[in-house]
């Protein structure tokens, strides 16, 4: 990122926060302070920070730059409240420059980041479109399957779903709207990965026999649908940090594909069933640490 007196700002996101009175421009404030937040490292955890700073007053702006761990705050008399409410993510954030703000950035600046944030609103409705698909698919064959890998990949992709779904869904309704939506999509998460857990367990004690083949189709078509959205956001990745690291997001569920697929391949190999019971644990409880962080958003 930049200085805020130099224009625009590059490899970073910018947040244009809305209430219910329109929006706020977030390139206004007082002050800019800069935080450095070790855990932030994709969209997900970005997308809770938005939801934690939504509700003070007065409003403020952010520039996200995901891949160095750092946010930019522009603020006016509110920084004990904003660092309280970081710091109860338990994201690590630390507060480590605070200076006072130059003149709003210039109107061209700011037409560029409206056109950016149109950009990304329209890529994040085909990364929602797909993952909810891929999770409906993925749930039902993996039932067919008797596989807790494919069970747990798909909620994986509910996962993803629900971050970026709430995201969309927040633009225009209140905080509390938003916090309700974000907490439902918490909730939903838990159940899901619970029944997938529960189910590891009842596959361990009961015994399962996974259909390799279908373990491996579905997960190279799972595989397929992360392929595209990375080529989705590789489109509009250099608009900013966020895009950047929503790359870096869709890369991570590729890994979790390819682990399906392995999974697959060694339940072929070998007869048994113990690589898909290993995989579905782990994906679950991926799923199962996303649903807590999100359920610890307060108002």
């Amino acid at each position: 990122m930049v200085d805020t007196c130099g224009g625009r700002c590059e490899g970073a996101s910018a947040d244009l926060n809305a209430d219910n009175t329109g929006e706020i421009d977030c390139f206004d404030g007082q002050f800019t302070s800069e935080f450095m937040v070790p855990k932030m490292d994709c969209p997900s955890e970005e997308r809770l920070i938005r939801l934690a700073l939504d509700g003070i007053e007065p409003p403020a702006g952010l520039l996200f730059d995901i891949p160095n761990r750092k946010v930019r705050v522009f603020h006016d008399d509110n920084l004990g409240e904003i660092t309280q409410k970081l710091e109860a993510l338990n994201f690590g954030a630390r507060l480590e420059t605070t200076k006072k703000s130059c003149s709003t950035e210039s109107s061209e600046a700011k037409a560029s980041a409206k056109e950016a944030e149109t950009q990304e609103t329209s890529v994040l409705k085909w990364l929602l479109a797909i993952n909810a698909a891929m999770f409906f698919i993925e749930i039902i064959v993996g039932w067919i399957a008797q596989s807790t890998g494919l069970i747990a990949d798909s909620l994986d992709m509910f996962a993803d779903a629900a971050v970026y779904g709430l995201a969309l869904y927040a633009v225009g309704h209140s905080v509390k709207m938003k916090l309700r939506a974000a907490h439902l999509s918490g909730w939903l998460q838990v159940i899901l990965a619970l029944g997938a857990l529960s189910e590891v367990i009842r596959r361990f004690i009961f015994g399962s026999e996974p259909v390799s083949s279908l373990m491996i189709g579905f997960g190279f078509m799972a595989l397929i649908a992360n392929v595209t959205c990375l080529l989705l956001i590789f489109k509009s990745r250099e608009s900013g940090a966020h895009m950047k690291a929503s790359w870096i997001f869709s890369a991570n569920d590729v890994i979790a594909n390819l682990g399906v697929i392995l999974a697959g391949f060694l339940v072929a190999l070998t007869g048994s069933h113990y690589p898909d019971l290993v995989i579905g644990l782990v994906i679950a409880m991926i799923v199962l640490t996303g649903a807590r962080r999100i359920l610890k958003l307060k108002s």
